[in-house]
């Protein structure tokens, strides 16, 4: 569903992402790790297209879209969220939704139409709010919400755009246990016709949930498999774990 092939990126003289590829097939849930300044960020940036590769191309399913901006991009079924909220404060949670799917319908242009008007936008808000454990939170406002449904919230605007490829940048960052617990349900329940892409830095998050890993170290693919694999590889240990297993890092 996703396809990435050899990927580079240099701002000025430092290359900060080198021939990396990487396929996101219908259904996976597949994690990138690697320390930071490791290149995961911009890798995304480039994925979801607010960076344009110096060379290579991806592909959303078999759609070329390696020069297709962001918005470009969400029509053709890759949502992101972001690492930090991305949100608009001064709105409720309702509001959110609504203006997230209203844009991702094409609608925006015409800003005569009332927002509650709207009844499939309406709906589907709902069933989102329902899916993402804010059914109850739909009329609170976003500033009033904890930084852990806040960051759920997050993860709403994106499958709004009922996207086919969802980029997650660090969704459990800053949340507390329990947040966290609600966030991993969350990700748990996304339908299997969704191909997921995370970043995360919780191992104990990546070696339970992901199905793949590819592990990222200077902009460069050190190595990609199973978590089985990934943990039991003797140059990531030394490399990114500091010499211990996965098991004892988390």
């Amino acid at each position: 569903m996703l396809r990435a092939e050899r990927i580079f990126k240099s701002f000025g003289a430092l290359q900060v992402t080198k021939d990396v590829s990487l396929e996101v097939p219908t259904g996976r849930r597949h994690a990138i790790i690697g320390p930071n300044g490791a290149g995961k960020t911009t890798l995304f940036n480039l994925l979801a297209g607010e960076l344009l590769p110096d060379e290579g191309r991806i592909l959303i399913g078999e759609q070329d879209v390696t020069r297709f901006a962001p918005d470009r991009r969400a029509r053709r079924g890759l949502s992101r969220s972001f690492q930090k909220n991305n949100l608009f404060l001064s709105g409720t949670v309702r509001d959110n939704l609504v203006l997230a799917d209203i844009v991702a319908q094409g609608y925006g242009f015409h800003f005569w139409r009332r927002l509650s008007d709207n009844r499939s936008a309406q709906e589907k808000t709902a069933a989102i709010a329902e899916q993402i454990g804010l059914a109850e939170l739909l009329d609170h406002g976003v500033s009033e919400l904890s930084y852990g449904a806040q960051r759920q919230l997050e993860v709403g605007l994106a499958l709004m755009a009922a996207p086919k490829v969802l980029l997650l940048d660090e969704p459990t960052s800053g949340m507390s246990p329990e947040e966290t617990g609600r966030m991993l349900q969350l990700i748990d329940d996304l339908p299997r016709d969704l191909a997921v892409l995370l970043i995360e830095h919780d191992m104990d998050l990546v070696f339970s949930h992901a199905d793949r890993i590819t592990v990222l170290n200077y902009g460069e693919i050190l190595m990609e498999g199973t978590p089985q694999e990934v943990r039991g590889s003797d140059i990531v240990q030394e490399t990114y774990l500091g010499g211990k297993t996965a098991q004892e890092q988390c």
